[in-house]
């Protein structure tokens, strides 16, 4: 049986012009945000901290990866 390929359900976006630098800025927003949300509601800031540099880590590791296969699957297709 063969299965017919579909369009994806969100189209690829153009990579932005500097995606690695792009990717550590917003991640580490995102996280100086979660700090300052723990301080403001009076949370462990010790905790925070930490799950903040848990996140940074693990998000900007998730975007190089994968901004690493976008661009070597452009290569390819040339």
């Amino acid at each position: 049986m063969r299965r017919r390929s579909r369009p994806p359900l969100v189209p690829q976006l153009p990579l932005p012009k500097h995606p690695y630098r792009d990717s550590v800025i917003f991640n580490g927003v995102l996280a100086i945000i979660l700090v300052i949300v723990a301080f403001l509601t009076a949370g462990d800031l010790g905790r925070a901290l930490f799950f903040a540099v848990v996140f940074f880590v693990a998000a900007t590791s998730w975007s190089w990866w994968r901004f690493r296969a976008r661009l070597q699957a452009g290569r390819e297709e040339r």
